[in-house]
């Protein structure tokens, strides 16, 4: 079901690559001004994600992993659109205080609604 101003696929898979790179960029201002005030984030925490709701809880969560883990990157496996909905597969690489590298894979579920992100769901292998 659709509320409000939805995307078409090629619009709602720009908004997200436009996000991706802000949130890339580890640019907290420009992440959040690409998301509705009623966002939704859930973060890949086990077993279930932390949800977080609304523009201070999101910016907050945004910070805290831009905070751990500086110079981490997501790059795009794959990314496809179908309406509002975006999924994007992604690698996730970072180097840790100690200096040792890792990666985790996961897939990020999008829902795009008046050229804004209203929905970023994090899933990870593991």
């Amino acid at each position: 079901m659709t509320t409000g101003g939805a995307v078409d696929a090629g619009g709602a898979i720009d908004v997200v690559e436009r996000f991706n790179d802000a949130f890339n960029a580890q640019d907290a201002d420009a992440a959040m001004g690409m998301v509705s005030a009623d966002c939704v984030f859930e973060g890949t925490t086990p077993p279930d994600g932390t949800r977080h709701r609304g523009v201070a809880e999101v910016r907050a969560a945004f910070e805290e992993v831009f905070g751990a883990s500086p110079g981490a990157r997501f790059t795009t496996e794959e990314i496809f659109g179908a309406g509002e909905r975006v999924v994007v597969r992604w690698r996730y690489d970072w180097v840790d205080q100690a200096g040792v590298a890792g990666h985790v894979r996961g897939v990020d579920l999008f829902r795009v609604e008046d050229g804004l992100v209203r929905e970023k769901l994090a899933y990870v292998k593991g």
